[in-house]
């Protein structure tokens, strides 16, 4: 397959893909953050004395932390950062329940929530350190174990009140781990499902391809031991002419045998310009490749222009990868352009960049830091073109996958309308230097 025969290009850098959407830990901190300051209600009302000021500010802080982390409206995480978010989450809610009531509060289950996530989204090193983290704190709260107090004039006993937070707390964190593990099972089957696919296809066209050069290097073999029949077979009739009219089946025979040679000739010759040009299955110009990938959509109803400069002709790798990805971005810009989408080929200080722009009205201004994120179906503008399909959010995400695993970087932006960027290396878009096949030896007539 395609896709496994080439690693993905942070992974031969020694890193590996971003494992957690940055929107993920942030809503999943919203959450365990409403869910402490409605901890700490009900425990004031119900007459629990809690030492309200440090309790305050640590939910603070970790409000601050997430509020800022909003305002950055990065897309994805690193592993090592997911990890130090995490570590932060568990060191917030250990302290926390170290002030009110250590390991015999009813919500220290709590303080294995951040562990669960880096269990399933990250590797084990960071698991690991996730997880010392979180021995520390189970470790300050037993060290820190004493009971929570009730005021004087609390309207339950101790014992009611710890009964309720038992139940309470069994309940809210059985639903969020069942939940959190249906969620990420969900969304990593349907991600892994949909990968699956496009991987079939690619390696069927990468079949294709191995297939074409089979059959040029096949026709550029044959071609000497044809013209050895062809040669063999004229001094075979040259020789048999005094006995042709002795024995007419031979003559006959021999001339469907000069036959059959020539026939031979016409199709390897016609194989051969193949063999020829066999060198275009793996590369190509990049005017080639960028009409190669705008094909499929240049009959929709929009008006497809490539824009290429003196990078028309630049030999670049034909990879089925890079023409599925580009094809993606540009089907969506299709589907919202009003009449025109343009692709323009420019020189980068460090390489080349394609930018797919189109006049329709926009990505959403809330959205693009989510942009090639899966499962993002909200359409742009008001509204989805007429007839247009509601997907399963995952065209940007599969281009976005699929060029970046060829080593590209792929960004998106509004000027004028949406604008797709992806830029390469020089290194990572230009073809290896392998000769197309010779010309099959000429067979004489």
């Amino acid at each position: 397959m395609l896709l496994a025969n080439r690693p993905p290009i942070a992974a031969r850098a020694g890193s590996m893909p971003d494992p957690i959407r940055a929107r993920t830990l942030t809503a999943l901190r919203w959450v365990a953050l409403a869910g402490q300051a409605a901890a700490v209600a009900g425990g004031l009302a119900l007459g629990v004395d809690l030492p309200l000021g440090p309790v305050a500010a640590m939910i603070a802080l970790s409000g601050g932390l997430n509020l800022w982390l909003t305002r950055r409206r990065s897309t994805r995480v690193t592993p090592v950062q997911a990890a130090a978010q995490l570590c932060l989450d568990a060191g917030q809610v250990g302290i926390l329940l170290a002030l009110v009531g250590g390991i015999n509060n009813p919500f220290a289950l709590f303080v294995l929530a951040p562990l669960t996530i880096a269990a399933t989204a990250l590797p084990a090193r960071l698991t690991l350190a996730v997880g010392a983290v979180t021995a520390g704190m189970i470790a300050l709260m037993t060290l820190n174990d004493a009971p929570l107090r009730m005021a004087a004039d609390a309207p339950l006993s101790t014992g009611t009140v710890l009964t309720l937070a038992h139940v309470l707390a069994l309940s809210i964190g059985g639903g969020f781990f069942a939940l959190y593990a249906h969620r990420v099972a969900s969304e990593l089957g349907a991600a892994s499902d949909a990968l699956a696919v496009t991987g079939m296809a690619l390696a069927r066209e990468q079949r294709l391809q191995h297939l074409g050069g089979v059959v040029a290097a096949a026709a550029h073999e044959m071609g000497t031991p044809l013209a050895t029949i062809k040669l063999i077979a004229a001094e075979l009739a040259d020789e048999l002419d005094d006995i042709a009219a002795d024995r007419p089946g031979l003559a006959d025979d021999l001339a469907q045998l000069r036959r059959s040679a020539d026939r031979c000739r016409d199709i390897l010759r016609s194989m051969g310009q193949a063999g020829k040009d066999d060198l275009h299955l793996r590369r190509a110009p990049l005017a080639a490749l960028l009409d190669e990938a705008a094909g499929p959509h240049r009959d929709r109803g929009r008006l497809v222009v490539i824009k290429a400069g003196d990078l028309a002709t630049l030999s670049v790798r034909r990879d089925a990868a890079t023409i599925h990805g580009l094809r993606n971005l540009i089907q969506n810009a299709v589907d919202f352009a009003a009449a025109t989408v343009t692709l323009t080929a420019e020189r980068t200080a460090t390489g080349i960049a394609v930018t797919i722009r189109d006049d329709g009205p926009g990505y959403p201004a809330h959205l693009l830091g989510r942009l090639g994120e899966p499962f993002l179906t909200t359409r742009r503008g008001e509204q989805g073109p007429p007839g247009s399909y509601e997907g399963m959010g995952l065209g940007l995400f599969i281009a976005r996958t699929l060029l970046e695993r060829q080593g590209a970087t792929v960004a998106f932006q509004n000027d004028g309308g949406a604008l797709a960027t992806v830029s390469w290396p020089i290194e990572a878009i230009t073809g290896d230097d392998r000769a197309a096949l010779g010309h099959n030896p000429a067979i004489p007539g």
